[in-house]
């Protein structure tokens, strides 16, 4: 999840009978949707010793700290192992993956009924995934061909707020509603409904 901690495990099988002993160099970027790198955020290596028929599991751990200022809206982070057996002729192998990042920041709760033309008010709450504060929180709320921006106070870390909108609904049948949340540390986090408006 956008915030936290990243955690992987790369799993290692010795599928023969010989001991063996495994070099890992790992390397972690944030990219684009086009898997072009934006930035290296990681770098590290170990070497495992695996016996007859041995399975070892290796942690890496990506910091929020590490990746945080680099991420891009599309927040991916492409992590690959190269992994070399030591003491064979050049017996390499290249584990790849890419980590899109979740959101969790956008709630939308509608009333379980909506009438056109009678004022309806949604609860939209929102919040900091972050362990720092953000400043400059700005909702941008999108219905019925119409934008109303949003200006919010600052958020402490972790913290989660929410508002009330109001609408009133001028035709019956499916209605789309978008809000994108934005701040000083990140952008474009969205959230929609549809909500369906019901006859008189």
């Amino acid at each position: 999840v956008f915030g936290k901690d990243v955690t992987l495990i790369l799993i290692l099988n010795n599928l023969s009978f010989d001991r063996k002993t495994v070099k890992v160099d790992f390397s972690a970027s944030t990219i684009l949707y086009t898997r072009r790198a934006v930035a290296e955020i990681m770098k590290a290596n170990t070497s495992v010793d695996l016996g007859s028929k041995q399975g070892k599991h290796i942690r890496l751990k990506i910091p929020y700290s590490y990746y945080g200022k680099y991420l891009t809206t599309d927040k991916r982070i492409q992590v690959t192992a190269l992994c070399e057996v030591m003491h064979t002729h050049g017996a390499k192998l290249l584990v790849e993956k890419t980590i899109i990042l979740e959101d969790t920041n956008i709630i939308i709760k509608i009333p379980r009924r909506v009438v056109v033309n009678k004022a309806v008010t949604l609860e939209i709450s929102y919040a900091n995934p972050l362990p720092e504060p953000v400043n400059h929180c700005l909702l941008l709320v999108t219905l019925m061909n119409q934008q109303v921006k949003i200006h919010l106070a600052k958020l402490a870390p972790r913290e989660r707020s929410k508002i009330y909108f109001e609408f009133t609904p001028r035709r019956t049948g499916p209605l789309q509603l978008q809000v994108d949340f934005s701040c000083d540390k990140f952008s474009h986090v969205k959230g929609f409904v549809t909500i369906t408006v019901a006859p008189a």
